[in-house]
């Protein structure tokens, strides 16, 4: 297995032929690759995205069959099975590199922002429940001077909910804490560009600082 380093390379570089529409030509690796994944699989990296539709980590970082662990949900939120498929996945795979990813424009984020306005209402206990983690990032902001600018303050906020879900990981698991204290997971914020295509890599808890 690759170094979570070596796997981080890998994503940044695999954004970039993504942008530049040089996509690799994966269609015929599937076919060829798909026989050697029916028994094992070995995904260098974990991403912890967000649902939306428009946001699909296999494409945005060029990556093919069996490269990626990805759990989505709504919000790009850390729920008790996200933490759980965290670990299935670097314990049994050895996955070094967990990747938390947010995107302008997230729905959940707006959505969050205008419940917590008074604006609109939250219409079921299960949209709630997003609502609920989301919360605390939108919260803070909602007190600053950004509540004034709706386009700034989603920006701002999307950032701070994907802080808040690293940060999640981080520290609200045994295993996973043993696993970046022994330098053998790393978990790093990321935002896609729904306009340029473009994933900014800008939070880093190994190094604690930014990209």
């Amino acid at each position: 297995m690759i170094s979570a380093q070596e796997a981080l390379i890998r994503l940044k570089e695999g954004n970039t032929r993504f942008v530049t529409n040089v996509s690799s030509d994966y269609p015929g690796d599937i076919n060829s690759k798909r026989p050697e994944l029916v028994e094992i699989q070995a995904p260098f990296a974990i991403v912890l995205g967000c649902s939306d539709a428009r946001v699909p980590a296999e494409l945005i970082f060029d990556q093919g069959l069996g490269d990626l662990f990805v759990i989505r949900v709504a919000g790009n939120i850390v729920a008790p099975s996200g933490i759980g498929s965290i670990e299935f996945a670097a314990l049994n795979f050895g996955t070094p590199l967990v990747i938390v990813l947010g995107h302008s424009g997230c729905g959940a984020i707006t959505a969050t922002i205008e419940v917590l306005s008074g604006r609109s209402e939250i219409p079921s206990h299960n949209l709630h429940s997003i609502v609920k983690r989301i919360r605390p990032s939108v919260e803070t902001l909602l007190s600053t001077e950004l509540r004034n600018n709706q386009k700034d303050l989603v920006k701002h906020c999307v950032r701070a909910n994907v802080r808040s879900s690293v940060e999640h990981i981080s520290s609200g698991s045994p295993i996973l804490e043993e696993l970046i204290g022994n330098g053998r997971l790393m978990v790093v914020g990321a935002e896609y560009s729904l306009e340029t295509g473009g994933v900014d890599f800008f939070y880093d808890n190994h190094v604690g600082d930014f990209l």
